[in-house]
């Protein structure tokens, strides 16, 4: 792997044409260059807000654990760096000046900790995502209510089923749903499906053979 630097000198609805300065050309010649990686940094600075909410999680984190937030802060990053990015990307980063793409993948990273480990949190956490349906994967993955956090969710068909739709007769795939707990999936039915979109901004996913196995859904249910 060789990183060197480029510029984007023309772009179209095909794609990018990038201009590479490379001078070595025998090494050119021995490496045999085909196929090759290329690396778009996003230009813009992380905002003040995206900088709030990381600092959020990571206190809140880090007061679940018992830990100091700069010590679990340098933990998440380093499991971050090394998990969640990829090959050009390794190496850590600051939250004082890592761009916004940069920002908003560490955070949805820190959602994604937050949910699968029960961190109690005083925002909602679905507040603090950048990333909604990244969210509401991973609050039905691991059985967590998308609005409150409560553990041993159930998942709630907002493409709803039953009054003469035999859940076992027709096909789920691909049926919007979300993660609740009985508490709000009661308000959901009495408020209304706008209560979760409009209201709290939270948008259901489309219901996958993955989500499905999670919750017991066999396969043959699922197609109908």
């Amino acid at each position: 792997m060789e990183i060197v630097g480029a510029s984007i000198i023309r772009h179209d609805e095909q794609g990018f044409i990038v201009h590479v300065p490379y001078d070595n050309l025998d090494r050119a010649l021995l490496r045999q260059y085909k196929d090759v990686v290329v690396g778009l940094p996003d230009g813009r600075t992380i905002s003040p807000e995206q900088r709030k909410k990381a600092h959020a999680i990571i206190g809140e984190i880090a007061d679940w654990g018992g830990f100091l937030p700069e010590y679990v802060k340098r933990l998440l990053k380093i499991d971050f760096v090394t998990n969640r990015l990829q090959a050009l990307e390794k190496s850590l980063f600051s939250l004082s000046d890592c761009d916004m793409t940069l920002a908003r993948e560490f955070i949805t990273f820190l959602i994604d900790f937050a949910i699968e480990h029960g961190v109690p949190t005083k925002e909602p956490l679905y507040e603090l995502c950048e990333d909604i349906e990244r969210y509401v994967y991973s609050c039905l993955m691991h059985k967590r209510c998308a609005v409150c956090g409560r553990e041993r969710a159930d998942m709630y068909h907002f493409d709803q089923i039953g009054m003469g739709r035999d859940r076992t007769r027709i096909n789920q795939l691909g049926m919007l749903v979300i993660s609740l707990c009985r508490e709000c999936h009661d308000k959901a039915h009495t408020k209304g499906r706008s209560w979760l979109t409009d209201d709290l901004h939270l948008n259901p996913i489309p219901l996958t053979y993955e989500i499905g196995r999670k919750y017991g859904i066999k396969k043959k249910q699922l197609e109908g």
